[in-house]
């Protein structure tokens, strides 16, 4: 075949239009630190980065699940060692009360400080997280206790409230209400101060030992949440790992290895120059520059 010189200008254009689009790939990469700027650059790079990119979104949320989690189990830790301290001033004050030694008006003015727990203990057990009362099961949008008269009165959900915090796990988040801040202990108190306020406290003793059953129903409930906390930080410290792990797939899979673009890039410019110096020699000379 013939050679003829539009033949070679026709090659020289086409080898530096390949040229420039070789260079503006690497530049791209480099401006955008990815290997691939649209899906068609590289087809499977762009579907594992999707599938990646899921995983690392699904991890992210089941963090902030863990987040969520970790609030309604502190609230309620913090609820129930509420509730023990109200209960053991309670109990301190129940046995000053029995003692035998007190006048009617110190009886009464106990019973003033009785009755100010039982109001505080009902506030606690209406303690709400973003919104939502941790101590009434699924049911987060009512109030478990309400206050009128001085009365106390129970209405407690007892469902366990889930949150997923990792695929397929749910783990309860909320404790039994009716274990801390249940019908019984505000009975129990009211009962207590209705003592006080008679002066007839020849159930003090029986009283007594219904406070302690109370407290061996707290204790029991902050073991128990006790232990979900720990699960809790378990599944906390895996889902970090996987955060980890997701992290560093989706960067080997989309991100330019710099110092070869840059190498790359720097190999290209050379070969366009000369690409550039080889077309200007071939488009370049004429008949006449030759016979001159």
């Amino acid at each position: 075949m013939r050679v003829t010189q539009g033949m070679l200008a026709s090659n020289s254009l086409r080898h530096l239009s390949q040229s420039y689009t070789n260079m503006g790939k690497y530049q791209d990469q480099l401006a955008t630190g990815k290997k691939i700027t649209r899906p068609s650059d590289d087809p499977v790079v762009a579907i594992k980065g999707m599938f990646y990119r899921t995983n690392l979104t699904e991890v992210e949320q089941y963090k902030r699940n863990l987040n969520e989690a970790y609030q309604w189990m502190e609230s309620s830790e913090a609820g129930i060692e509420h509730a023990n301290q109200v209960v053991q001033r309670v109990r301190e004050l129940l046995v000053q009360g029995n003692n035998g030694s007190n006048s009617p008006t110190d009886l009464q003015a106990i019973a003033v400080e009785v009755g100010q727990l039982k109001e505080d203990l009902a506030n606690v057990a209406n303690t709400q997280v973003a919104g939502r009362y941790i101590f009434n099961g699924t049911k987060t949008d009512t109030p478990p206790v309400n206050v009128e008269d001085d009365t106390v009165t129970v209405d407690m959900n007892t469902d366990a409230f889930n949150v997923e915090v990792s695929n397929g796990v749910n783990l309860k988040v909320n404790i039994n209400g009716t274990n801390v801040f249940g019908q019984d202990l505000f009975n129990t108190l009211q009962s207590i101060e209705d003592a006080l306020n008679s002066g007839n406290m020849e159930n003090g003793d029986d009283m007594l030992g219904d406070l302690d059953k109370h407290f061996d129903m707290l204790s029991a409930e902050r073991s128990e949440i006790g232990a979900r906390y720990n699960r809790l930080e378990m599944v906390d410290a895996r889902i970090q790992d996987q955060e980890i792990i997701a992290s560093r797939i989706l960067s080997e899979n989309e991100d330019a290895d710099l110092e070869k673009v840059i190498t790359d890039l720097t190999i290209q410019e050379s070969i366009h120059r000369a690409s550039l110096a080889v077309s200007s020699k071939v488009i370049q000379p004429t008949l006449i520059d030759f016979l001159r």
